[in-house]
């Protein structure tokens, strides 16, 4: 499964990732960083210090995460 990993630093000098699981596969840097800083000007995300967590973009990368089952007791479903 593939994700898009949005990383920001917020406005108290954190770093924070948001992670996007069902995104395009077929964006472009542009694409992305331009909704990135869209994302930031909103100041729409605080955490409980008062922190705008979105508020400078730092990068962004696609993530491929594989999955490898050892065993599986789940009964299928009926």
């Amino acid at each position: 499964m593939k994700t898009l990993n949005l990383t920001f630093k917020g406005s108290l000098g954190k770093k924070h990732l948001l992670k996007l699981s069902y995104a395009s596969e077929n964006l472009s840097a542009e694409t992305v960083r331009q909704a990135m800083d869209q994302l930031s000007t909103l100041n729409a995300f605080t955490n409980k210090d008062g922190e705008n967590i979105y508020a400078t973009p730092v990068s962004a990368k696609y993530v491929d995460t594989v999955s490898t089952v050892l065993f599986n007791d789940e009964k299928p479903a009926a």
